[in-house]
């Protein structure tokens, strides 16, 4: 019997089975064939999604916007200060007036516990853009890139430099246990994922014939990875005055030429951005001034070097919550 995600929510990868995975995966293909190829394909014609952020974005609006034209739907987007949510209104109470003029919703905010409430109250299919736990749209996404690159994810070796506790951490870890990718958190101990998501990630991992590693140590956590993964050191929604402890506990976690020739020869690397790589960004230029970093958790020379697989995994985005979209409505 196939796969059928039919009226299904889309809000952490521990809700899918590895199965129900490798079919979106399949099926962002497919789109991005038919994309390439010029080909319509307004399956979901007459239908209207709506676009919840509570924090803003760029790949994220974008993804979901261009992909929800691409297949017909009309698109509403209400920007932190268009809703009323958790202010004048419930969020149950939001859940349900969207979900009556919407076919679907999607949330990009903070705690997992709004999206999940959205989702049990909709009475529509619910995507997460990203929560302060998790980002399942990304984690698509990045498959996508990988497979691209090697065919069968089973069996390589991914490491994530850094913050390993955060939404992108956690995500990688559940996403590379379901699939068979062994993966590797290298980072701080203060900033690795929570202990009771290892475990269930490890439990997980072990069906699927992988392992989760956590290490300190940059040289082991390196070692022959066939993909190395960072994020930016401070999440969108922490305060600016935590830019100094995190600059001093992760700049020996920074992706530069030493980490990229400790991996392996076929090594890709890859960020989920924006990432702070130079000193072109607002941003870039205050910690540059403030703390004499001009680059962070990776260097120019990788981000733009020929191992760098960034940007495609940007576009894979729009592939992929095209994908999600399509299955959960259709």
């Amino acid at each position: 019997m196939g796969v059928s995600l039919s009226g299904r929510n889309f809000l952490k990868l521990l809700d899918f089975t590895p199965d129900e995975i490798r079919y979106l995966l399949k099926l962002s293909k497919e789109f991005k064939n038919l994309k390439y190829a010029g080909v319509p394909h307004r399956y979901l014609e007459g239908k209207n999604i709506v676009l919840l952020f509570e924090k803003t974005s760029t790949r994220t609006r974008c993804s979901f916007e261009v992909g929800a034209m691409d297949l017909g739907m009309g698109v509403t987007y209400l920007d932190p200060g268009s809703s009323q949510m958790g202010k004048k209104e419930s969020i149950k109470d939001t859940a349900m007036v969207l979900g009556h003029m919407y076919d679907g919703i999607e949330y990009r905010g903070f705690a997992q516990s709004i999206v999940e409430e959205i989702g049990a109250n909709a009475g529509v299919p619910v995507w997460n853009g990203l929560t302060t736990e998790f980002h399942p749209t990304q984690m698509l996404a990045d498959m996508l890139t990988v497979e691209e690159e090697f065919g069968d994810v089973r069996g390589l070796n991914l490491t994530f430099m850094g913050d390993a506790g955060n939404n992108v951490g956690n995500s990688l870890m559940v996403v590379c246990a379901k699939l068979g990718v062994n993966f590797t958190a290298c980072g701080p101990k203060a900033q690795m994922p929570a202990a009771e998501l290892v475990e269930t990630c490890r439990e997980i991992a072990e069906r699927n014939h992988c392992t989760i590693t956590l290490t300190e140590d940059v040289d082991a956590g390196t070692k022959g990875a066939d993909v190395i993964y960072t994020d930016i050191w401070v999440s969108m929604g922490e305060p600016d005055d935590i830019w100094a402890e995190r600059i001093e506990l992760l700049r020996d976690y920074q992706v530069n030429d030493k980490v990229m020739a400790n991996a392996s020869p076929r090594a890709i690397f890859m960020h989920c951005l924006p990432s702070f790589h130079n000193t072109d960004t607002v941003v870039g230029a205050n910690i540059a001034k403030k703390f004499n970093v001009t680059e962070m958790e990776v260097t120019d020379k990788v981000i733009y070097g020929d191992q760098s697989r960034a940007f495609q995994e940007a576009e894979n985005r729009m592939h992929t919550i095209k994908a999600i979209m399509y299955a959960t409505l259709k």
